[in-house]
């Protein structure tokens, strides 16, 4: 798995080309869903979904400091003037772990539009540490419950072991207690969830990280798998497990952007993400399951 790290031909050459390929937009019509529903990837793991008048958001994540700020010591918090830009509304934030890329811009969202946030013990603390601890709903796992039309549960998970597949980074729960000390190490992993959300008929699963307990996905014939994809080559079989387990009918990847670059930057490839690598691998799985790539920022609706 180091070697194919390493390697220089492990990277996918033309990573752009294939997710332009990919594009949900080529395949209009493709999955029924119900009139009004709307999905769009904000880059990152981050998504925003919408059905009938309620919002939610799953891992928003725009702030994007660069890696000079990420690398430093310094306290990375909220960019407001760049998240106003972005979020006007939000009814709900669900966080699958607190890792700063995932975690670090719900407080303000939460602040901006006195919602809910959902997630683990570590994003009750980050929430009181900003102040917001009513705000915050530490879930039960595998316990469905209901925000607006959105049915909703949380499924133990696992980080991937992004450091040359030896460890997690910044592993371990949330304990910072002070905002001048939250730099990007601060913002530790805490217990790492999949979410399924069903809504008007249609199924979704966000993953993401990629890795996974595959005796924790009990959900089957997912409509929509918001599948995390940096970091699977050191995940034994990840992309043949979770799919073997989620039987989804189409697959979107996620977490393959460069996310040191602005958002409203053209967007970069990940290191080693390898995008075109990752719908061969789903083919090899299932030639039923379909790839389809969204852009930074793009809209599907019904």
């Amino acid at each position: 798995m180091i070697g194919a790290l390493l390697g220089s031909r492990s990277r996918h050459e033309n990573d752009a080309s294939a997710a332009a390929d990919l594009n949900w937009s080529n395949a209009p019509g493709e999955l029924s869903t119900p009139t009004g529903l709307e999905l769009q990837w904000v880059g990152t793991a981050g998504f925003r979904i919408a059905f009938e008048g309620t919002e939610l958001w799953i891992d928003p994540f725009f702030t994007r400091p660069g890696m000079r700020r990420v690398l430093g010591r310094g306290a990375i918090l909220p960019d407001e003037a760049l998240l106003s830009r972005y979020v006007q509304r939000a009814d709900a934030v669900l966080v699958g772990h607190t890792h700063f890329d995932h975690a670090m811009d719900v407080p303000w969202i939460s602040a901006r539009t006195g919602c809910r946030v959902y997630g683990s013990a570590s994003l009750s603390t980050l929430m009181g540490l900003h102040g917001l601890a009513e705000r915050a709903v530490a879930v039960a796992v595998h316990k469905p419950f209901e925000i607006g039309p959105f049915t909703v549960t949380f499924v133990p998970s696992v980080h991937s072991k992004l450091l040359l597949g030896l460890k997690i980074p910044s592993d371990g729960e949330f304990t910072c207690d002070c905002l001048d000390d939250l730099g990007a190490r601060a913002y530790r992993c805490g217990p790492v969830y999949g979410i399924h959300l069903a809504v008007g008929g249609v199924t979704l699963y966000h993953q993401g990280s990629a890795n996974l307990l595959d005796d924790e996905i009990r959900h089957r014939g997912v409509d929509i798998f918001l599948c995390g994809i940096a970091g699977r080559v050191f995940t034994r079989r990840y992309v043949e497990r979770i799919l073997r387990r989620l039987e989804p009918r189409i697959v979107v990847p996620h977490h393959h952007d460069d996310f040191f670059r602005p958002l409203d930057s053209p967007m970069g490839f990940s290191f080693n993400v390898n995008f075109g690598g990752f719908a061969e691998e789903v083919a090899a799985v299932s030639r039923d399951f379909r790839v389809r790539s969204l852009a930074p920022l793009q809209t599907i609706r019904a």
